[in-house]
């Protein structure tokens, strides 16, 4: 049901317009503001997650949790959200999953913590359902939860629904902004390639459409090259459903836990070359135009039958994001010798977060 509303082209204008107003009415002004302050910086990671909550709150229910307000206001919901998604990343960490079995049967320590936290979490998706219930026929709601309501009014399976697309679409696009902007800081020249299609791309310095938005093989690169390095879903695991046997003829038994290691595989000499840890968007061109040549050898978005339902709008947000910043302001890093280093989390998080400084542009070109 996902893939086909996701699919749709309504769906895709929509989500066009929710990320493009974000942008627009959020986050250019907020940065314009600290931009103006001299000697500032901003905590980029911080920002992105703000500006990613309230994208995947208004496109998937239609509601806005305003984040990204330039007062940086404090929300139990997102604090809340954050420390499930820690807590449980933490349980795969203890010595034995008795460990933490033992605390959740006790409800002791971050076994309670992480209870609080889904007990509010679940309060949240359940007046989201409330209020989109009391709108009454969906017909005229384009966000995604209207449209499941119409083929179920299951309160826990609707439930769950809100809770997945608010994993899936808010901790990932944050944590790849991170690091493409933590790379793109460090690459003057990648920077300068971006404006340089863009303005030839839509003759102006402004994104206004989703089709310029396609025409940007430059930047679609970048993106991918950026999430080859700083995969947002480090590694991940399947287990096998029954019997079956790899190409390379390898035998997996039913019920084997098969694990991917993204972040590996991305830095792999073997798999990408030499230069396999060198920032290197025209790896992915081909006479200029974006070519990948198996999304296999990449499966940041998974492979297959189990291709990430939300993989284009993720791109949207990502392109239209990098575009609009980069057009508007330079950026540098507040600590240029500080080597990333990741915390705890079902999703790639900078430990010290992503300081930058951030100034306007002049003439924007």
């Amino acid at each position: 049901m996902a893939s086909l509303e996701l699919g749709k082209m309504s769906m895709k204008s929509h989500a066009f317009e929710v990320v493009n107003d974000e942008i627009d009415h959020r986050l250019i002004p907020l940065i314009s503001l600290f931009s103006r302050k001299e000697h500032d910086v901003l905590d980029f990671q911080d920002v992105f997650r703000r500006y990613s909550f309230d994208v995947i709150c208004k496109f998937s229910f239609g509601y806005d949790p305003q984040c990204l307000h330039e007062s940086l206001p404090r929300s139990e919901l997102a604090i809340a959200f954050d420390l499930a998604s820690q807590l449980s990343a933490q349980r795969a960490m203890t010595p034995s999953p008795l460990v933490w079995k033992i605390k959740r049967l006790l409800n002791v320590g971050s076994e309670r913590r992480l209870k609080e936290s889904i007990k509010m979490v679940n309060k949240f998706a359940q007046e989201v359902i409330r209020q989109r219930n009391k709108l009454g026929s969906c017909s005229n709601h384009e966000d995604l939860l209207s449209r499941f309501m119409d083929k179920t009014k299951d309160p826990k399976y609707l439930r769950d629904i809100v809770i997945s697309f608010l994993l899936a679409g808010r901790d990932t696009v944050a944590s790849s902004l991170t690091g493409l902007f933590w790379l793109l800081a460090q690459q003057p020249e990648v920077v300068a390639a971006i404006r340089a299609e863009a303005l030839m791309v839509t003759q102006h310095a402004s994104l206004t459409s989703l089709e310029h938005l396609h025409q940007l093989h430059y930047l679609h690169a970048v993106v991918y090259e950026g999430m080859r390095l700083f995969p947002p879903i480090q590694f991940n695991s399947k287990f096998c459903l029954r019997d079956d046997t790899l190409p390379d003829g390898t035998f997996v038994k039913k019920g084997t836990r098969v694990t991917y290691h993204s972040y590996a595989m991305g830095r792999m000499e073997a798999v990408w070359g030499a230069d396999c840890l060198v920032f290197k968007p025209e790896r992915w061109l081909k006479d200029g135009v974006f070519y990948q040549a198996t999304p296999f050898m990449y499966p940041v978005f998974q492979a297959g039958y189990r291709m990430c339902l939300g993989k284009e709008m993720a791109l949207v947000e990502l392109k239209s994001v990098i575009l609009s910043l980069l057009q508007r302001f330079d950026i540098e890093l507040a600590h240029p010798s500080l080597t990333p280093r990741f915390s705890p989390g079902l999703t790639a998080t900078f430990r010290d977060g992503l300081w930058l400084r951030v100034s306007e542009r002049s003439g924007q070109t």
